[in-house]
């Protein structure tokens, strides 16, 4: 996938950065590393431009929503919060009817998310520019992130105005407990 600058999505993509997320049962890869998952091709191509690179082994927990139909977490079983750092997935298709609503309210939320307590990394990133765009982000504690999500004046406008409106034709949001980071290729 694509991603955007500065952390989050953006109009102007930064082709100096990417993403690849692989979802995958443990069942069928109990010990799965990052070569397994990505394959000879990826690794070789990052090689070859010699590409930083930033990888988390994440186990979803919580969350609600779907992307492309498909939910990662089964509501009813509560999971509680894991001590520690933990990642979050936003994801959304968005109406085309209300894109420039939401392009218009992408900056008010963005500027404030590097300056909060606890904020640790993100990446803005989508399969379809400018429609389906996700953040991917890393928070010391589940107490941060919700400090961020459900306290800020600015991000809880913007969620107010998505639902009220009818930004979203579909939306996803899932929290994951981080197995592993930055693993060496």
């Amino acid at each position: 996938m694509g991603s955007g600058k500065n952390g989050t999505f953006d109009i102007m993509p930064d082709f100096n950065q990417w993403a690849i997320m692989v979802f995958f049962d443990t069942d069928q890869y109990p010990e799965a590393d990052i070569k397994t998952l990505v394959g000879k091709f990826i690794i070789g191509w990052w090689r070859f431009f010699k590409a930083d690179t930033r990888y988390f082994l994440l186990e979803p927990y919580a969350g609600h929503g779907t992307w492309d139909g498909q939910s990662f977490v089964d509501p009813k079983n509560k999971i509680a919060d894991p001590e520690g750092k933990i990642a979050v997935l936003t994801r959304a298709t968005i109406r085309l009817s209300r894109l420039l609503h939401f392009w218009k309210a992408v900056p008010k939320t963005a500027d404030q998310l590097e300056a909060n307590k606890g904020f640790v990394y993100s990446i803005g990133i989508g399969e379809i520019p400018f429609i389906k765009q996700a953040t991917f982000s890393v928070w010391e504690s589940i107490e941060d992130m919700k400090a961020f999500a459900y306290k800020k004046m600015a991000h809880q406008d913007v969620i107010r105005r998505t639902r009220k409106e009818s930004w979203y034709s579909e939306e996803m949001f899932l929290r994951f407990k981080i197995l592993r980071e930055n693993e060496a290729l």
